[in-house]
C-alpha cells in the first residue's frame, strides 16, 4: 500500500527541517524523509556564523529565538587574518552584535528535529527513484531502498548537492570549483595542543600563502576544527590514502612548508584522521522552469563553495520562505512555489556571485593580501555611511 503525503520533503538536514518546523508552526503538517537511520548516525560538522539578514530571519519563522540562543557560542564571532609566518594582519573582536553568531551545526540541527512531532521524520529512507503520477497533475510517487513509496502533492527536495529531486526540474549537475579541502580537529585544545589554540584565537582563522590556505574556527566545545585549502586538479585528493592518517599527513605537509608550527599543528597533529573533501558548485544563475508540485531549497536548488558563509543560511532562509508560501496560498500550490521561486532565483545567484568572487581572492597569488584588502574596503564603506546618516 502506498501512503499519500500532501507535502513530503526529501532530506532532514537543517533547509528541510526548518521548512517543516516553520509548515508546523502554521498548523500545515508535512513530512521529512532523510536517508540517514538516525539522528546520531554521523557528526553533523563544526560551527556556522548564522546571519542577521537570512538565517536567523529563518529562526525566528520557527519560533525557535529562545533555544537559539541557548545555543550561541559568545565569543565566536571573533576572526583573525594570518600570513603563514602566524603575523596577524586583522583582527575583529566578538563585539555582541548577534549579527553573525556561531553556533554548532549539530546543536542546531537537534534543536529542529525536537521542535518537530515525532512522527514527522522518517529516518532510513534512500530515495530510489521519483516520478509523476500519471493523470494527476502535480503528484509524485516516491520510491525507497526498502521497497516502500509515497505519494505527495507537494515534493520538496531538501537533499544536497547530489539531489535525486533536482532531475525533476533541471539537467544541471554540480560541477569542481578547482579546490580542494582537508578537513582535520583538535580536541582538548586548550590543554593538549596549545600553540594551536593561541594561533586560532577565539573565533574564525584566515591563514594563507598563496594558494594554499588554513582555515578554521574553535567550536563550543574547546576543540580546534580546521580545513587545508589547495587549489589542485580534481583527482589530487584521489592520490592520497586517507585510510593511512600517517602516509596522508606525510603527503599534504609539504603543502605547510615554511609555515609556523602553530599553523602546521592544526593539520600535522589531527587527533580525528584526515578527511578529504572536493569543493562543488552548481552555476552560478542556476534556475529551472516552473514544473508542477515540485521545487527545492538549500544545495538541491544552489550548491556553491562555502567562501560567502551563506550555504546553510541559505538553506534555513529558502525553507521558511517555502513554508510561508505555502502557508500564505493555501489550498494553491503553483502559485506558492511561483512566488517562493521568483524570490529564491535573484537571491542565490547573488550569494553563489559572491561565493564565487571570494574564491578568488582567498585563493590567489598575493593570498591573503586580497582578504586584508576586502575587509578594509568593509571599513570604508561603513565609515562612509555612517558620514552619510549623519
Amino acid at each position: 500500500m502506498i501512503t499519500h503525503h500532501p507535502i513530503a520533503i526529501i532530506g532532514g538536514g537543517l533547509g528541510g527541517l526548518i521548512a517543516a518546523r516553520v509548515l508546523h508552526v502554521h498548523g500545515i503538517t508535512s513530512a521529512v524523509f532523510e536517508l540517514e537511520p538516525s539522528r546520531s548516525t554521523r557528526v553533523q560538522g563544526g560551527m556556522l556564523d548564522i546571519h542577521d539578514h537570512n538565517g536567523q530571519k529563518a529562526i525566528r519563522a520557527a519560533g525557535l529565538w529562545d533555544p537559539f540562543s541557548a545555543l550561541i557560542h559568545r565569543g565566536g564571532e571573533a576572526m583573525r587574518i594570518l600570513d603563514h609566518t602566524g603575523t596577524i594582519l586583522r583582527e575583529e573582536a566578538d563585539g555582541g552584535t548577534l549579527s553573525r553568531p556561531e553556533v554548532d551545526r549539530g546543536l542546531l540541527r537537534d534543536m529542529l528535529i525536537d521542535s518537530l512531532p515525532d512522527e514527522a521524520i522518517h529516518w532510513g529512507h534512500k530515495v530510489t527513484r521519483i516520478r509523476q503520477v500519471e493523470g494527476v497533475a502535480g503528484r509524485h510517487e516516491v520510491s525507497f531502498a526498502d521497497g516502500g513509496s509515497i505519494t505527495t502533492d507537494l515534493l520538496i527536495g531538501a537533499d544536497g548537492a547530489w539531489s535525486r529531486t533536482r532531475s525533476l526540474v533541471s539537467d544541471a549537475w554540480p560541477t569542481y570549483s578547482g579546490i580542494s579541502f582537508i578537513e582535520a580537529d583538535l580536541l582538548d585544545a586548550d590543554e593538549r595542543h596549545p600553540s594551536a589554540a593561541a594561533v586560532m584565537g577565539g573565533g574564525m582563522l584566515f591563514a594563507f600563502r598563496g594558494n594554499v590556505g588554513i582555515l578554521g574556527h574553535r567550536e563550543s566545545d574547546g576543540s580546534l576544527h580546521s580545513y587545508l585549502g589547495v587549489r589542485a586538479d580534481e583527482n589530487w585528493l584521489d592520490t592520497i590514502d586517507f585510510t593511512d592518517v600517517s602516509a596522508a599527513t606525510s603527503a599534504i605537509l609539504p603543502l605547510l612548508d615554511g609555515w609556523d608550527n602553530s599553523l602546521r599543528d592544526l593539520i600535522a597533529r589531527a587527533d580525528t584522521g584526515l578527511t578529504p573533501r572536493r569543493i562543488v558548485a552548481l552555476p552560478i544563475n542556476h534556475s529551472w522552469k516552473r514544473v508542477p508540485g515540485v521545487t527545492l531549497l538549500g544545495d538541491a536548488a544552489h550548491v556553491m563553495s562555502p567562501f560567502a558563509g551563506e550555504g546553510a543560511n541559505l538553506a534555513m532562509y529558502d525553507g521558511a520562505l517555502l513554508a510561508l508560501a505555502v502557508a500564505e496560498y493555501s489550498g494553491d500550490i503553483e502559485s506558492a512555489l511561483a512566488a517562493y521561486e521568483a524570490d529564491l532565483f535573484p537571491r542565490a545567484a547573488k550569494a553563489a556571485a559572491e561565493s564565487a568572487e571570494s574564491l578568488e581572492i582567498l585563493f590567489s597569488e598575493n593570498s591573503p593580501q586580497g582578504l586584508v584588502d576586502m575587509f578594509a574596503g568593509f571599513d570604508e564603506q561603513e565609515a562612509a555611511g555612517a558620514t552619510t546618516s549623519t
